[in-house]
């Protein structure tokens, strides 16, 4: 994972506060479709900027409250309320000298490709939402001091990433990756596991009782999702659980869940 070839570093959107909202629009319709993005190339509306720019000046003020240097930053995306989920991504948030970025990994325009981007928090939260709501979890002293040093260089835990995407990627297996995976499994080797791979960070995360949700799927459903869309692919989970319509994978609410119950992070604030 260079810095160069899987690190993308994109606009820095909080900076556009200060400046014209038409140059940031502008600017928006030249970056390429990602996770939770259609994508058509269709500019921005105003209205969508604006939110999208006030929910991240809260949230950095909500940070920078916090009193912590990193915390887990979720944003809710898309409507999962029928799986009972709130949110549907997060990233990794830091303090890198008076701004904060994030680290995360986002799907490449519904195909089954992925790569890990740092970007501001504007770009973080200029999208069409299905609500304009932020979930922080600031993390454990130990833990801040851990995971700090490669959120500001990865290049270290290269062998972490999996470019190969499933939205519902199963979290003990390695042939897919999804976003939120990708995070624990960071987390997990700044953490202690014992070599820099995916099976030792899963070996971890499942020692240190992380609980992935189980989602309840018909197989009209599996069916219908594998047939329409790349980056959805069942076949990494096993056939007791598929055949069954019990998909395991990791959703933001349950790394929530996860790292209160384990005191790796505070209480979860929530920006609006």
């Amino acid at each position: 994972m260079s810095s160069k070839n899987t690190i993308g570093d994109r606009v820095n959107w909080l900076g556009c506060v200060a400046s014209s909202l038409i140059a940031c629009i502008a600017m928006a319709c030249t970056q390429p479709a990602l996770a939770g993005r259609a994508c058509e190339d269709q500019p921005l509306k105003l209205s969508a900027v604006t939110n999208g720019l006030a929910l991240a000046e809260r949230t950095a003020k909500q940070l920078d409250a916090s009193g912590a240097k990193v915390a887990v930053l979720a944003r809710s995306g898309q409507n999962l309320r029928e799986y009972g989920l709130r949110y549907s991504h997060l990233g990794l948030a830091y303090k890198d000298g008076d701004v904060w970025r994030v680290l995360h990994k986002l799907n490449q325009c519904g195909t089954d490709k992925a790569s890990v981007y740092r970007e501001g928090l504007g770009d973080f939260f200029l999208d069409t939402p299905f609500e304009y709501v932020a979930g922080i979890v600031p993390l454990s002293a130990d833990a801040q001091q851990k995971l700090l040093p490669l959120l500001k260089n990865p290049a270290p835990v290269a062998g972490i990433h999996t470019r190969s995407y499933s939205m519902v990627a199963y979290p003990w297996a390695q042939s897919y990756q999804q976003s939120n995976q990708w995070a624990i499994e960071t987390m997990a080797v700044a953490m202690g596991a014992e070599q820099i791979s995916r099976e030792s960070a899963q070996d971890w995360l499942k020692d240190h009782d992380y609980q992935p949700t189980e989602l309840h799927l018909s197989t009209l459903t599996r069916l219908g999702a594998r047939m329409t869309a790349a980056n959805v692919s069942f076949d990494d989970h096993p056939n007791y659980l598929r055949f069954t319509g019990r998909i395991r994978t990791v959703t933001v609410d349950s790394v929530f869940a996860w790292l209160q119950r384990t005191g790796l992070g505070g209480a979860e604030w929530v920006v609006r």
